[in-house]
């Protein structure tokens, strides 16, 4: 059977906010959270950029049942992997057998902060897939010394290991990303329904392994007010991937959704009261071939689209 999550979003939401929340989906008998990982918002009006590991072990005392995964860290530039190995050890310790670690290759937005030369796509995930080869070799517990193209740790160990290493969910955007997922992880995730993603992931060597897929809505009584949240709040969803990686700041982020419309908005998201038009978004995952989707409510009405999710939107579902 599918599985739903429910987005715990950082760059929207204070951490606080965020533990909190993650509480509320559990009740709301949501399967999986999952955490999204900013250094700065993508706009200055969502305001947030918490450290996602603190965030995480709050969460882990905060819930009992719930899956919790990161949508996505990048292990290869503002964070060297050995260390995001370490972090993602102890943090499968404190939630045991339900924490998932998402990578990504990363975005100009949060990695360009430590000045290093900003890479090209290809090099990008070269560099995610060696980092991925030095995390399990160092969540083995042997003593490892790696030297490769891009990453170095000399004498690097890891203490106290979970029983387990967490399941490492790859997100791609593209049949290359895909195949590494395939190749190198335990899942995948993506934030489009392309069936061919999926194809691409199973054909590389993982064939019974889950993919997990991006759903961002904005419910609210009035569709009007719920299109006006969600231009606010989200005018992302009107950019295409490849702007992305040419955004450095916020202002630069606001500078290039400016033209942006409304119209847009509403044909890139679900939004307003209307749960047939978000089933039929999850649906459109789970025809694709995805094992898992999780829900992104924009704006600042978390608890009245899990009460939406709950009496109206989940009965619907498998």
């Amino acid at each position: 059977m599918p599985e739903y999550g429910f987005a715990l979003m950082g760059e929207e939401h204070p951490p606080e906010r965020l533990v909190a929340m993650a509480a509320q989906a559990e009740a709301a008998g949501f399967d999986f959270a999952m955490l999204s990982d900013h250094f700065q918002p993508w706009t200055r009006s969502q305001g947030h950029g918490s450290n996602v590991w603190p965030v995480l072990g709050a969460i882990a005392g905060a819930t009992e049942r719930i899956t919790v995964g990161t949508a996505v860290v990048c292990p290869t530039m503002r964070r060297h992997p050995a260390m995001v190995a370490q972090a993602a050890a102890t943090t499968a310790r404190l939630l045991p057998g339900r924490f998932l670690l998402g990578l990504g290759s990363g975005g100009m937005l949060n990695e360009h902060i430590t000045g290093a030369p900003w890479p090209s796509v290809a090099t990008r995930q070269d560099m995610l897939e060696e980092a991925v080869v030095l995390m399990r070799g160092l969540w083995s517990g042997q003593l490892v010394t790696h030297r490769g193209r891009y990453f170095t740790a000399v004498d690097a160990q890891l203490w106290g290991l979970p029983d387990a290493p967490p399941p490492l969910l790859i997100a791609a955007g593209g049949v290359r990303a895909a195949r590494l997922a395939g190749a190198r992880g335990d899942g995948l995730i993506a934030t489009v329904p392309d069936s061919h993603l999926v194809d691409t992931f199973h054909a590389a060597g993982r064939r019974e392994a889950p993919a997990y897929g991006w759903v961002s809505t904005c419910w609210g009584p009035d569709p009007g007010e719920a299109l006006e949240t969600a231009h606010r709040h989200w005018p992302i969803a009107g950019l295409s991937g490849d702007q992305f990686q040419r955004l450095r700041l916020p202002g630069d982020v606001e500078t290039a959704t400016r033209e942006v419309s409304r119209r847009t908005i509403a044909e890139a998201l679900v939004t307003g009261p209307d749960a047939d038009r978000y089933v039929a978004r999850v649906r459109t995952f789970l025809d694709a071939g995805f094992t898992h989707v999780w829900v992104h409510q924009i704006g600042p009405d978390q608890e009245g689209f899990l009460k939406f999710w709950q009496k109206e939107v989940r009965p619907c579902l498998p």
